[in-house]
């Protein structure tokens, strides 16, 4: 059974980009799965349409004064639309996000991208890893190296470019997401495909 998966970013420097791009690599490690790389920062038919047909949407913003950014948002309020006619209801949802500090409040643009996706009735999916560098054996190069479980989360310096951050550990971090969201969705969809009503329809 083929399943859709969407990752709907913004990047404002490019650094985003690259997680997002993790994210779809590791969805697309699993087989019979399509991925679609779309940037929010245009919002357009085509983008709406990738969406609606997607049965899994990873949403992606870097990390700005606390929360995502203001094209990530706009993006977020132009759903309203789509809310009101629950054409995400039973979709699965994840997310990512990136910023320069370690912690950078990270946690909190993820915990508002959950809430988005509860409101419109998404089922979302963590990270099942468990924490690294969090011990006298552990080091950056772990993976989950930040220590998140809501989302996917990743450093990187102000001054490095999108070449050099973020480093390989986050990046392997974003592809372990997108490669569970990708199953799960699996698992969804065949649950979906067994219920009576469902195959009568």
């Amino acid at each position: 059974m083929q399943v859709r998966i969407a990752v709907a970013y913004h990047s404002g420097y490019g650094h985003t980009a690259k997680q997002a791009e993790a994210v779809a690599a590791g969805a697309g490690k699993v087989a019979d799965t399509e991925v679609s790389l779309v940037s929010v920062a245009e919002l357009n038919d085509e983008l709406w349409a990738t969406l609606a047909e997607a049965d899994a949407i990873v949403f992606g913003s870097p990390t700005y004064m606390g929360g995502s950014s203001a094209a990530f948002r706009a993006f977020v309020e132009a759903t309203s639309g789509v809310w009101q006619q629950q054409q995400w209801k039973d979709k699965i949802a994840a997310g990512f996000t990136n910023s320069g500090s370690m912690s950078g409040d990270k946690l909190h643009t993820l915990v508002n991208m959950a809430l988005v996706a509860a409101q419109h009735g998404m089922i979302w999916v963590g990270l099942s890893e468990f924490s690294g560098w969090n011990s006298s054996t552990g080091t950056p190069e772990d993976v989950n190296r930040l220590g998140g479980w809501l989302g996917a989360m990743a450093q990187s310096n102000v001054d490095a470019s999108p070449e050099e951050a973020p480093g390989d550990a986050d990046l392997r971090t974003a592809e372990v997401l997108g490669r569970r969201v990708a199953e799960v969705a699996h698992v969804h969809a065949l649950g979906r495909a067994a219920k009576p009503e469902a195959a009568n329809a």
